[in-house]
């Protein structure tokens, strides 16, 4: 399915000589498909071909012609509320050993946790299946697992874990894996330079309440990281390594209630988001943009927003944020991720089932 075409004219926020000023470009907005249960990731592969993960649990691989075939092999989930599969990456080296990553929430409601495992797309199907990381300890009910991943230049592996929702004072705790950023190798061992070898091994930062964007921004060589608030304080952060985010210490945000989760808003030892928001916009996949379709874009971060139903774009300058803007508005529905491919175009999925690429109209 590749139909809706759209070729609208819109402005948008540039930087000239310093100072914001208005650009006009066209583009186009097709539909490479619909219909699909609760996409959560989709990645790009080769020959203009994507994988799409469904949260029941089904790997899909979406054809150059849109045609949607299932991949059998995929591992048994947890599918409840926030849980079930989560995002697939493919290795930096996927055409040459085809291999994917996969997170996932693994259990049952009553012992469950985010999961990494990895395979071999061999055709249409995923084999050599394997499991690298499984976050301990155990928790009960289906919320906040994270689940990004994120590959660093050395070849190591990043994974979000949310703290799991009732256990958020955990974030702050080293012995227990929710409410961090894990590193790992691809083989699941323990990179021997991350910043707490005995007391958290796996562990690079921490702090974090579910972290739901994450991308490795080789431009500027930081990792960045979007994170989910309670009511308000979802957060833009710049990780480094053995760094406390501070929830649920600190806070930009309140509990669902109303009530106050913290009455501070930093800290000594906690680090403070580039930006955050209040009201939450409940941010998701994120992209840095590089290619040569929106050219004035080079470096900025693109994302989703689940609470707006929209997708993002963010201009840095350093460690401050100048440029916060709705985009595309033809793309609705809630933007569960993001994607820019090598021609410079971009691809959005939403938890509605649309998958959309959004492209320069010269």
């Amino acid at each position: 399915m590749r139909d809706s075409i759209i070729r609208p004219m819109q402005m948008f926020l540039i930087m000239l000589g310093g100072a914001l000023a208005l650009s006009v470009q066209a583009y186009e907005v097709t539909q490479l498909a619909s219909g699909l249960d609760k996409p959560w990731s989709i990645a790009p592969i080769d020959g203009g071909r994507f994988l799409v993960t469904e949260k029941s649990g089904q790997l899909i691989l979406l054809g150059a012609n849109g045609s949607l075939t299932p991949i059998p092999g995929t591992p048994k989930v947890y599918f409840a509320n926030q849980g079930g599969l989560l995002e697939v990456l493919p290795d930096p080296l996927f055409s040459q050993n085809q291999t994917l990553y996969l997170s996932l929430a693994g259990g049952d409601g009553d012992a469950n946790r985010t999961s990494i495992v990895r395979g071999v797309l061999q055709g249409t199907e995923l084999t050599q299946v394997s499991t690298l990381l499984e976050v301990s300890p155990d928790k009960q009910g289906p919320a906040h697992y994270g689940g990004k991943m994120a590959f660093l230049p050395d070849g190591t592996l990043l994974i979000s874990v949310g703290e799991g929702f009732k256990y958020r004072e955990k974030a702050q705790d080293l012995q227990w894996e929710l409410g961090k950023l894990l590193r790992i190798n691809t083989d699941g061992s323990v990179p021997a330079d991350n910043p707490f070898p005995k007391k958290a091994p796996r562990v690079y930062s921490y702090g974090h309440r579910n972290p739901q964007g994450l991308v490795y921004d080789a431009l500027t060589d930081r990792i960045l990281m979007l994170e989910h608030g309670p009511k308000g304080g979802d957060e833009l952060n710049h990780i480094l390594a053995g760094k406390n985010y501070g929830w649920p210490a600190i806070t930009y945000g309140v509990d669902y209630s109303g009530a106050v989760i913290s009455p501070f808003t930093e800290a000594q030892g906690m680090e403070q988001p580039l930006t955050y928001w209040v009201p939450s916009i409940g941010p998701s996949g994120l992209a840095i943009y590089q290619g040569d379709q929106f050219r004035e874009w080079q470096g900025d971060l693109l994302m989703g927003s689940l609470i707006n139903g929209e997708m993002r774009r963010l201009k840095l300058e350093g460690e401050t944020v100048i440029l916060d803007e709705a985009i595309f508005p033809e793309v609705t529905g809630r933007v569960r991720d993001v994607r820019v491919l090598h021609d410079g175009s971009i691809v959005a999925i939403t938890d509605e089932g649309d998958i959309f690429q959004i492209t320069d109209s010269p």
